[in-house]
């Protein structure tokens, strides 16, 4: 009896863990200038993985706006000999494909940063970010409106950017974040990224206000961030967190 009670209480905790393992999740793959890139498989040791992604280590969130891992997940880090980067014109596109994603109230935000240099050497939370792409409410209120999160949803778990046309050559990171904000109060920040290789004859460059750091553009007073959508379930607006977009 008592050899089935603990075996009734682990079963319990295991699909308890492999529910919320479910339930979140972070981007798998991605489709640049017609070739798929798996990405890092995370709960695996990267010895021997080979990817354009950073390690990111586990699907639950990070929920400080101000966490040491915000830029590129936990923990972020280069795949060493196994880093890989993915080489695409300015102006063309990056379709980003998440796991079974249920979460669909929230801002999906697209980010990249030059590395100045080698990304592989490159610390994600030394870099200087630049917004180039967002949605949020598309349409409707907080509570029942369409969201960029469930239009990824709905599109095979999929977001398409476009890099700017313009955008001096280089190498940089891409970084894909989802906010998760069906929580009271509660942010759910899903951010994982990547190693490109911009071409192209494009000078420009994004300064001033335009820049981040990760952390650092966010605050936990920020309206977007720290939200109740259920104490304003009529209201049909929704300030997305961070710079503007940058279009080059």
């Amino acid at each position: 009896m008592r050899y089935l009670t603990t075996f009734t209480a682990f079963l319990t905790i295991a699909l308890r863990q492999a529910s919320l393992v479910a339930s979140h999740g972070g981007v798998i793959g991605y489709d640049i200038a017609s070739k798929y890139y798996n990405g890092f498989s995370a709960y695996n040791t990267p010895v021997g993985q080979s990817t354009i992604q950073r390690e990111w280590d586990t699907f639950n969130p990070i929920t400080n706006p101000t966490d040491s891992f915000l830029s590129c997940n936990n923990n972020g880090a280069s795949l060493g000999s196994g880093q890989l980067s993915a080489t695409v014109d300015a102006g063309s596109q990056v379709v980003a494909y998440w796991n079974q994603w249920p979460h669909t109230i929230g801002p999906v935000m697209v980010y990249m940063a030059s590395c100045s240099g080698a990304c592989a050497s490159a610390m994600p939370s030394d870099l200087s970010w630049f917004k180039i792409d967002e949605a949020g409410l598309m349409s409707g209120t907080l509570t029942t409106g369409q969201w960029a999160m469930g239009e990824l949803v709905a599109n095979n778990n999929s977001w398409t950017t476009t890099i700017p046309a313009n955008l001096a050559p280089g190498e940089y990171m891409i970084r894909h974040e989802l906010l998760a904000i069906h929580t009271s109060n509660q942010p759910q920040f899903y951010p994982e990224c990547a190693h490109l290789v911009v071409t192209g004859s494009g000078s420009a460059q994004p300064s001033g206000n335009s820049l981040v750091r990760f952390p650092g553009a966010y605050k936990v007073s920020d309206p977007g961030v720290t939200i109740d959508i259920y104490s304003h379930p009529d209201v049909t607006d929704y300030t997305i967190p961070g710079p503007a977009v940058w279009r080059g």
